[in-house]
């Protein structure tokens, strides 16, 4: 049943239950238990869950904005009192900036002009009572201190107006961009005890002291908090301990994301790492801190930063980690070591090598990793460790360790080790290559340093390959590759046709290539002139032609 069909009889200035009744009697199956006097029966009682008028309106309302019908759903209400307040419900439910809302005051109290939002004059009391009742229907509000025209004569306005009482009083979600010193005591005015969702990213510099005094009121304004992100945080004691503090206070049993870019204190720590609802996890681990024992039972996520001492991986030994789904490691250390050595180990204690979907590794430094102590991940889709190159090549990327790879991992969806690839001619070889297209078949990503010289050699690849005598022969247009990072990846001159062809044999389903010489992007052109022209499309069903281009 469509909207209009409920709409005709519910668009009348009063509505009473027996037109309700009337017209949902003559709709519902006759084997339906009703009651036969619907004027006699209390609200509620044995009345069948769709005879709720104010739900019947909000679900009309709600289909209309949600098939791209907005100008219907105004015209609707603005022609029937009954629709107005379902549809400024909806609609304000998905408004999040401050702006539109601020326009509904009185025109001769604000004033636009190039960009710039101001007040000229303070509202009236009136004024305010009626634009509070616009105010109250946001559930989310997203600001960028950098963007939006926020003075602060229209902030001291709201606080002069709001006094104890928070702006928008129903807010579920606040998020802040680039939030600058003069705006962050202000923070508290949006915030309300509905807000379950905090995300706020603070400008550089900004006074420790002014960014400590307000996280600390989060869990008394916010009781209800589910959700929290900052980001850019300074890693000093006030704020260190504010966080804290913060997390302390809050309800337990409602964390389920917490994202801070900042350390803890022990006392923190040993809370965080034990709360039983926590699924979204990134935390800063500074110096030689040590965790408690780690019992994360929902966890699904976790994403670290740490300095280059490791003695924190002895808190994962043995964790309760039944759903872990996605780890992440940023260090900044030159010296990082054996991380995934000591990663293993420690991990393989756990049932996280059964779940582990998606690792990611990322430094600045240069770095030749272990690989083999990931070869228990069985399961991982994404496979992504990011490191540099310094003074020559520091992948160690063969094709034993690529082949050793794709055996263990064949549902691997994105591969990346290394950054772009650089112009040092190492790596892996076309050998490689088709094992890791011959036994990963979902793959769509991938980014490694090869020879750019094996592939040249390779103009005309069997139609076949059997990898070993015990696997069978594998089709290597089975492969979904698309995306490829080949980057500064040298190749020898007039090479561009038959490196494009040798690609679109191992790879029938390639569309993109990111390259950063002129002879890539001849590769990337030839590629795409062959599609064009239906070469190799044919033996891969489905493939479209797309786009090749070239990056930095």
């Amino acid at each position: 049943m469509g909207p209009w069909d409920v709409a005709e009889v519910l668009c009348f200035e009063h509505i009473n239950r027996r037109t309700t009744w009337n017209y949902w009697t003559t709709r519902l199956p006759s084997d339906v238990d009703l009651p036969t006097n619907p004027t006699n029966v209390p609200s509620g009682a044995r009345m069948h869950r769709c005879l709720s008028v104010d739900e019947i309106l909000r679900l009309v309302a709600r289909e209309l904005l949600g098939s791209g019908l907005k100008a219907t759903a105004v015209s609707l209400a603005c022609s029937c009192r009954t629709f107005q307040d379902p549809v400024l419900d909806e609609l304000w439910e998905t408004q999040d900036r401050l702006i539109p809302l601020l326009k509904c005051l009185p025109q001769e109290v604000w004033q636009e002009e190039s960009g710039v939002f101001t007040l000229q004059r303070i509202p009236t009391k009136a004024e305010w009572d009626a634009f509070r009742k616009h105010a109250q229907r946001m559930r989310n509000c997203k600001l960028d201190t950098s963007e939006d025209p926020l003075t602060s004569e229209i902030l001291l306005a709201l606080q002069l107006r709001t006094a104890n009482e928070p702006f928008t009083p129903m807010l579920e979600a606040f998020e802040c961009k680039q939030a600058e010193e003069a705006f962050i005591p202000f923070i508290p005015l949006f915030v309300s005890p509905r807000t379950s969702d905090i995300n706020i990213t603070f400008s550089e510099d900004t006074p420790s002291l002014v960014v400590a005094s307000t996280i600390s009121r989060f869990p008394t304004l916010c009781p209800q908090l589910e959700s929290i992100k900052f980001n850019s945080l300074e890693w000093d004691s006030i704020v260190i301990d504010a966080v804290s503090e913060m997390l302390l206070a809050c309800n337990r049993d409602f964390l389920h994301t917490f994202n801070v870019d900042s350390p803890l204190t022990e006392e923190a720590r040993e809370v965080l790492y034990q709360l039983p609802n926590l699924s979204d996890l990134w935390v800063v681990i500074q110096d030689r801190t040590l965790l408690p024992p780690v019992v994360l039972p929902n966890l699904t996520s976790i994403d670290i930063d740490y300095d280059e001492d490791l003695e924190w991986l002895q808190g994962f030994r043995e964790a309760n980690l039944a759903k872990l789904e996605s780890m992440a490691f940023h260090c900044e250390s030159e010296q990082i070591g054996d991380f995934l050595g000591a990663f293993g180990s420690v991990v393989s204690t756990t049932s996280a090598q059964h779940t582990l979907s998606s690792f990611r590794f990322y430094t600045s430094s240069s770095w030749d990793p272990s690989y083999l102590a990931l070869l228990p991940f069985k399961e991982l889709k994404a496979l992504e460790i990011e490191f540099y190159c310094y003074d020559g090549c520091s992948s160690k990327v063969d094709d034993d360790i690529i082949t050793l790879l794709a055996q263990a991992m064949p549902k691997l969806e994105c591969l990346k080790l290394g950054r772009t690839p650089c112009r040092t001619p190492t790596g892996v070889t076309a050998q490689g290559i088709i094992a890791l297209a011959s036994r990963c078949l979902r793959l769509s990503r991938l980014r490694i340093h090869f020879l750019g010289d094996s592939l040249a050699e390779v103009a005309t690849v069997a139609e076949d390959i059997s990898l070993t005598k015990d696997e069978p022969v594998v089709r290597r247009e089975d492969c979904g590759l698309k995306h490829l990072e080949v980057g500064r990846i040298p190749i020898p001159p007039g090479s561009a046709v038959r490196i494009a062809l040798s690609l679109l044999q191992i790879f029938p389903r390639i569309l993109k290539v990111e390259y950063g010489t002129p002879e890539w992007g001849t590769v990337a052109e030839t590629i795409e002139d062959f599609r064009r022209i239906g070469i190799f499309v044919g033996r891969a069903a489905g493939v479209g032609t797309g786009g090749l281009s070239g990056g930095a």
